[in-house]
């Protein structure tokens, strides 16, 4: 893992808390600003690192949530009663399992690809990623119906759109992204999208981290950059679900295509 300065750990931080939850794709970010900035072509772990930050964040902040759906798998599949707390974790862990997997594999292959080629190619992707999906999430979003919310999902939107999380290991596709937009097409209004899209991403970034500690430096630089991450993450997700509640994605879906531009025009025209 590369050796940051306090300065820039919590820099990093910062981004992540903004961009991890927000969907404008935080891989997108924590890999062109440190190029941009510093010179500096993979932070390597501390990426899964701060990803510990949001991740924090998320748990602490729907912690009731969280209570809610363990009592309720609790009730509906040891007790057998209607619950539909128990349906709603049931239906996550099933949405988890396909994009995860999927992710799993095809994470290390692209990366590798991407790598073999030089940052140049993994710059573009990024800026192409984050253009595409900005438009489509744009279009889409404007144009879907708010049908159904969090608490009233089936099984089938639910499993779309943990399936969708497998395009995440695009680079610059985003999570939260992906999973938001694939929800707002299937008629889930916006607040509930981006409510789904945080409880449906936390088994995976827990996964990501378990998978990478040993590969942490335990710094002090590195547990402030995941504080950073923790308290601006807190922060998002209680601005995004308010703001939902009357605004739309149209602000991030622009601001994907202008942060894609500027990308292309740094690689191509500067």
């Amino acid at each position: 893992m590369a050796d940051f300065s306090m300065f820039q750990a919590i820099f990093l931080g910062i981004v992540q808390g903004l961009t991890e939850l927000l969907p404008v794709s935080s891989s997108a970010h924590l890999t062109t600003l440190p190029w941009l900035l510093w010179g500096i072509e993979d932070i390597g772990a501390f990426d899964v690192a701060l990803h510990a930050g949001t991740l924090l964040a998320i748990g602490i902040f729907f912690f009731k949530d969280w209570i809610s759906l363990l009592v309720g798998a609790w009730k509906t599949t040891f007790k057998k009663e209607k619950n539909r707390d128990g349906t709603v974790f049931w239906y996550l862990v099933l949405a988890t399992i396909p994009g995860g997997l999927i992710g799993f594999v095809l994470d290390d292959i692209i990366d590798g690809f991407i790598d073999a080629r030089g940052v140049k190619l993994a710059m573009t992707i990024i800026a192409c990623a984050l253009i595409l999906l900005g438009i489509v999430l744009y279009i889409v979003d404007k144009k879907s119906k708010s049908t159904t919310d969090y608490e009233h999902m089936t099984l089938k939107q639910t499993f779309l759109i943990g399936l969708s999380q497998a395009l995440a290991f695009i680079p610059g596709v985003s999570r939260s992204g992906i999973t938001m937009t694939t929800a707002r097409a299937m008629g889930v209004d916006r607040e509930s999208a981006a409510k789904y899209s945080f409880m449906l991403s936390a088994p995976i970034v827990l996964g990501a981290v378990i998978l990478n500690i040993t590969d942490f430096v335990f710094s002090a630089a590195f547990f402030a950059g995941v504080f950073a991450s923790f308290i601006v993450g807190l922060l998002v997700i209680k601005f995004l679900l308010k703001y939902l509640q009357k605004g739309s994605f149209k602000v991030f879906g622009i601001y994907r295509i202008v942060f894609g531009l500027l990308i292309l025009a740094k690689i191509f025209i500067l």
